[in-house]
């Protein structure tokens, strides 16, 4: 199973790739980060980024565990410049962790980085 560090790096290999980080996003800490953060600040980030999680989570439509539905995998918001990327990562523990990509919006492929970004977070839990 690769590490933080070595999910990171490849992630920050990802065409259009800024910043990539860990979270947990219960607490918005971050867990691990390579690359820029929006506002040069990967904490701020993550704290900002967990809030979005946490409302999506509340949503009664979703579930992140499956229990009502199909579980929730990503979450996608676009702005003028770039992408934010949210990827849950699936466990068979109660996971309450995310990584997350900026990308520039000029030079990602968000269908790339979405498929990446999977198999990413993947390899974070398996073998």
């Amino acid at each position: 199973m690769p590490g933080i560090d070595q999910v990171l790096s490849q992630a920050m290999g990802i065409p259009g790739v800024l910043g990539a980080g860990l979270i947990d996003w219960t607490s918005g800490l971050t867990l691990g980060t390579a690359g820029r953060a929006p506002h040069a600040d990967h904490e701020a980030t993550a704290a900002d980024t967990a809030d979005v999680v946490q409302a999506v989570a509340r949503n009664a439509t979703f579930d992140t565990a499956g229990t009502t539905g199909p579980p929730l995998e990503d979450i996608i918001i676009t702005t003028g410049g770039g992408y934010h990327l949210i990827r849950f990562v699936d466990t068979a523990f109660d996971s309450q962790t995310y990584l997350y990509l900026w990308l520039d919006r000029a030079q990602a492929n968000l269908a790339v980085a979405r498929l990446r970004l999977r198999e990413l977070a993947a390899g974070l839990v398996s073998g």
